[in-house]
């Protein structure tokens, strides 16, 4: 694949987002803390919306390189991987709704609940985890 050098990059950026990310779940006790740190959300769900678009730069590589079928959006670009078995159904389905989640991330701003934010900084991000490494497999096998 022509791409490797541009996906390994795009990982190493997703691992340091992830760090990040890990940092501040590991550091915020409860809710209340995290609700009330206006710093810390914003902080957060810019670092969510990056590591969201990093996977999607990624698969958008994939499907391109590998002249896969045209994802018209960026929830169908992760069904497009689950088609193609490159990421598990279940994986799939976090990812899609991780792509409506960016889209309420960067358009309907004004929408975002904290618990929502929250719920995916404590329960979420070992699905960021399971796409790289999918991605490493899908890598090494092709």
């Amino acid at each position: 694949m022509k791409g490797n050098g541009i996906i390994k990059e795009r990982l190493h950026l997703l691992a340091d987002e992830l760090a990040y990310l890990k940092s501040e779940r590991d550091a915020v006790n409860n809710f209340d803390v995290y609700q009330e740190d206006v710093r810390l959300k914003k902080a957060v769900e810019r670092s969510l919306q990056v590591a969201i678009e990093i996977c999607f730069d990624i698969s958008q590589r994939i499907i391109s390189e590998n002249g896969l079928r045209f994802a018209k959006t960026y929830r169908e670009t992760f069904l497009v991987l689950q088609e193609e078995g490159i990421v598990s159904q279940r994986l799939g389905g976090n990812l899609q709704d991780m792509a409506g989640f960016r889209n309420l991330l960067v358009y309907d701003y004004a929408k975002i609940h904290d618990a929502r934010v929250y719920g995916i900084l404590k329960k979420h991000l070992g699905d960021f985890e399971a796409f790289a490494a999918a991605i490493v497999q899908y890598l090494t096998n092709d």
